[in-house]
């Protein structure tokens, strides 16, 4: 079985349904990219595998067992991870004692382990480590960001799901966090990544969906997705 999967996976909010019917699914191992305008119903779906929202129909695997009745607490334990879009970064604490709460879906460990594997997440995000004493409000944009993925690795997560990780980011910030992305993915952890910057997310991808008003229209490898017009025109900004 995947590691993931979305079978006929219908939810939205209210009454309002943002999500008809979607399958879909990632492998152990892989980064796959969700790719949509705003509003195509990306957020829901990271939304709705966490738990953050109920599911109207159909089935959520994951580590084969189902998790679509799940109460989010729950989803984490199993080791699903959801880094929100909008960091929300703990103010009042410092970049090390954030990155320390990411931990706490994890009981029993001690202490001196949790503060070992901080340091090995540091070594993904050096650009903050110099800032470990730092209060987490008083970091740049680009920073709060790497802290708020960084965080979402405490958990130690089977799969890592990234919702718009470089919206707003500069380009060479936007270029180290990928590079973090791609460091994070070879010590063994599987990524499901939104995001808009279309061309960064299928550099690292190893297949990708794109989503419209709420239907996935298009899957495939980066490959086909970067030689698909359709793609290409709406997504990569070609002709």
């Amino acid at each position: 079985m995947p590691l993931l999967e979305l079978k006929q996976v219908a939810s939205g909010y209210s009454n309002v349904e943002a999500l008809h019917q979607i399958s879909l699914k990632v492998e152990a191992g892989e980064i796959v990219t969700l790719l949509g305008a705003n509003g195509a119903g990306k957020t829901t779906t990271l939304q709705t595998i966490s738990g953050l929202l109920r599911t109207d129909s159909g089935e959520i695997w994951f580590d084969c067992q189902a998790i679509h009745k799940l109460s989010p607490e729950k989803i984490v334990k199993l080791g699903l991870a959801h880094v929100p879009e909008g960091r929300r970064i703990f103010p009042g604490l410092t970049v090390r004692e954030n990155i320390l709460l990411g931990a706490s879906n994890r009981s029993g460990i001690k202490r001196a382990v949790l503060e070992s594997e901080a340091d090995q997440v540091f070594e993904i995000f050096p650009e903050i480590q110099r800032f470990e004493n730092a209060l987490g409000w008083t970091l740049s944009g680009g920073q709060q960001q790497m802290l708020a993925v960084a965080r979402g690795l405490m958990s130690r997560p089977k799969l890592l799901m990234l919702d718009e990780p470089s919206l707003g980011l500069a380009p060479l910030i936007v270029q180290n966090l990928f590079a973090a992305i791609r460091t994070i993915h070879n010590r063994g952890t599987t990524l499901l990544l939104v995001e808009q910057n279309a061309n960064m997310a299928l550099s690292v991808a190893s297949r990708g969906y794109v989503l419209e008003s709420g239907n996935i229209t298009i899957e495939g490898t980066p490959k086909e997705l970067l030689g698909n017009e359709q793609v290409r025109i709406a997504y990569l900004g070609g002709h």
